[in-house]
């Protein structure tokens, strides 16, 4: 304990005196909360927020709410989504009716049953309870044992009942709006304001309001939603989660997606409540951060700073929904803002492989912002479409392939179906930088490799990035062969959570065994020492091959110091990818450079070369000078989705004593090996 107040206070130390400030004015408005939230909360009257926004009644101020334009479709015409999306409407069901069993399948959780009523406090993998209490109080990370704090806070997300009012819009059947509004009644009974987990994370708060705003909307006509205590107790509850959020921001010297996740929040939850007052200065404030913080979180070039993959979609997602939410009701959105989603968008599209999926490249824990998904969860296409037609950029929705799903609900039925209608995008992609974020995409209509050689994630903290640098992903000719191991999962395990951010983990070399930016601590899950620097020595695309030099300066603090430089060469004809390490330095050093393998690839080791196989394909792998090189098959872990880990395999180059670089080439394999 002693230990880790010194730590913080050297930390705080580093930080300027503004930021010093400002949080010991967060912390006193902490402390002062304990006190004032239960007490506000039990002031705040549905009755008196309805005249506050003009209306003599509760009823009347649901109705008006009611008439708001929204985001998104509420109604949809269930002939019109079969032929739109075929299967989407019995899979919708499917999902529906499993959330009125009350059962989930969330986090890597497997199917569970939460019962009735539901304890909004456990998490159900483990069964460890965090008890009702203020919530700053609440020691929710738990690194002792091996409780996640994530379950509770996504099954109170409510997003899993997102289905239920996609079949009532569909349906029009009560029963899926009678099972919204009985858990909605349940977890306000259980979560009063600030004093349990499911308040302890701004950013939970926050997307829970995004749900229920579109669930309200959804679902406000029903039977089951018009019973007047219900009402009131609704929009009390929803006011509250706005009034939270705006006491409660996540804001630091560095800024990530949970400060964006707040912003986006207060922008719905003030949407929603129209013209009054306060809700207007939810707006402003959620929408000044989100214009502020757009160009501090994502580079020019499209990518978000936080070097992750599946927090790219989901910052995305944050900065995108309000922005189309305010021009629903005739916000202007600045030229610049649209040009950094578009870019974003663009990055997306470079990252995502023909058939929808993408790389496992940093964190990932599934998150959404509001999903209507009927895709797998690592299918980012729909993001093209719903950027290409609200942002009017036609070489998105040329480039859109795969499911209509999101856009439907998103766009509506109309936009949706001018969308390309096929399954795999039909033009040859070619190769793309994103020098500023930091990761280059060599590909043609049969290879895509993702190339990492950019910032530690969060401005050099670490963040949601890994110790991935210079490492890749490939896809060769069609085939997934070489793939990242993915996040699997954060507070539940710090073992686990260190293997997956870890050097070791990626398909970069090692030396001496050191991490490429250094581990400050077991405990410190989100931060890195800030050691190595990218380096982008050439990028040459053309139609017959790729070329990239790269490199990083994170193994100069040995002694002797290694300078580590790696060249990619893709040849589009032949589909052959040559990865060459040049370790530059002086001395005696171990190295080790390893290439994981995607799920259901298998490795055949010789002497002097193995061959991959993947179903019916096989793929020949050689390397320079065998004799000197101790080369092993082992075993290996991928984590396609938080909380999942499956076994594959990896080959894994070894070498001690004097520096010599390694030629790594990876090429289809003749028919005879197509056995």
């Amino acid at each position: 304990m002693t230990s880790d107040i010194i730590g913080k206070i050297r930390r705080g130390l580093k930080k300027s005196p503004r930021y010093i400030v400002e949080r010991l004015v967060q912390e006193l408005h902490g402390q002062a909360e304990r006190h004032l939230a239960p007490r506000r909360a039990a002031r705040t009257r549905a009755t008196d927020l309805a005249r506050a926004a003009g209306h003599n009644s509760v009823a009347a101020w649901w109705s008006a709410l009611a008439l708001r334009p929204f985001l998104a479709a509420t109604k949809m015409d269930r002939a019109t989504l079969d032929r739109l999306c075929p299967g989407d409407v019995d899979a919708i069901l499917k999902d529906a009716d499993r959330a009125l069993r009350r059962e989930i399948d969330l986090l890597g959780s497997g199917p569970l049953t939460l019962g009735a009523p539901v304890d909004w406090m456990k998490d159900y993998k483990t069964g460890h309870r965090w008890e009702p209490r203020y919530c700053r109080d609440i020691e929710y990370s738990n690194l002792d044992r091996p409780s996640d704090v994530k379950m509770p806070w996504e099954i109170s997300r409510m997003q899993w009942l997102i289905p239920a009012g996609q079949a009532y819009a569909l349906t029009g059947e009560e029963r899926y709006a009678t099972c919204v509004r009985d858990l909605i009644d349940e977890w306000i009974a259980a979560n009063p304001c600030a004093m349990s987990v499911n308040w302890s994370c701004t950013m939970d708060v926050a997307l829970r309001a995004m749900t229920w705003t579109w669930l309200f909307h959804a679902l406000h006509t029903s039977q089951a939603w018009s019973e007047s205590g219900f009402q009131e107790r609704f929009l009390r509850s929803l006011w509250l989660h706005g009034d939270f959020t705006a006491r409660h921001l996540e804001k630091s010297d560095i800024n990530g997606n949970h400060y964006t996740a707040d912003a986006a929040g207060l922008v719905f939850v003030g949407l929603f409540f129209g013209d009054e007052r306060t809700a207007q200065q939810w707006h402003r404030l959620g929408w000044e951060i989100l214009v502020d913080e757009l160009p501090r979180q994502v580079f020019a070039d499209g990518v978000d700073f936080e070097a992750s993959v599946p927090y790219h979609r989901l910052v995305q997602e944050l900065f995108l929904l309000p922005a189309l939410y305010r021009k629903k009701l005739g916000h202007q959105t600045p030229a610049s803002y649209r040009e950094r989603l578009l870019a974003m968008a663009r990055f997306t599209e470079g990252y995502s492989r023909a058939d929808g999926s993408v790389p496992l490249w940093g964190d990932a824990d599934d998150a959404r912002a509001l999903p209507f998904r009927q895709q797998p969860i690592n299918d980012h296409r729909y993001l093209l479409a719903i950027a290409g037609v609200a942002l009017d950029q036609p070489t998105l929705i040329e480039a859109f392939s795969g499911p209509r799903s999101e856009a439907v609900w998103l766009l509506g039925a109309a936009a949706a179906a001018e969308l390309p209608d096929r399954a795999i995008r039909m033009d040859v992609p070619h190769s793309v930088a994103f020098a500023e974020g930091g990761f280059f995409v060599l590909r043609n209509g049969r290879d895509h490799v993702f190339v990492d050689c950019g910032p530690l994630g969060l401005a050099g903290r670490g963040g949601h990035g890994h110790n991935d640098l210079l490492s890749f992903d490939a896809v060769l000719n069609g085939v997934h062969l070489v793939s990242d191991c993915g996040a699997y999962l954060y507070t539940a395990s710090m073992a686990e959570r260190n293997n997956f951010r870890s050097t070791g983990y990626h398909n970069t070399p090692r030396v001496d065994g050191q991490e490429i930016n250094r581990f400050i601590r077991p405990d410190y899950l989100w931060t890195l020492y800030n050691d190595a620097r990218h380096v982008v020595e050439e990028v040459g695309f053309n139609q017959d091959r790729d070329l990239l030099k790269v490199g990083h300066t994170g193994y100069e603090r040995l002694e002797p110091p290694v300078k580590l430089r790696r060249t990619f060469e893709l040849n589009h004809s032949t589909h052959e990818l040559i990865v060459v390490d040049e370790f530059v330095g002086a001395g005696s050093h171990d190295v080790e450079t390893p290439i994981h393998f995607a799920e259901g690839v298998s490795v055949e080791l010789g002497t002097e070369e193995a061959v991959l196989r993947a179903g019916a394909r096989a793929f020949v792998v050689t390397w320079s000078d065998p004799a000197d090189w101790q080369v092993s098959v082992e075993a290996a872990r991928v984590s396609p989705t938080y909380g999942v880990v499956r076994p594959t395999q990896r080959l894994i180059w070894r070498r001690s004593g004097e520096l010599a670089a390694l030629k790594v080439t990876i090429v289809p394999g003749p028919a005879a090996l197509h056995a």
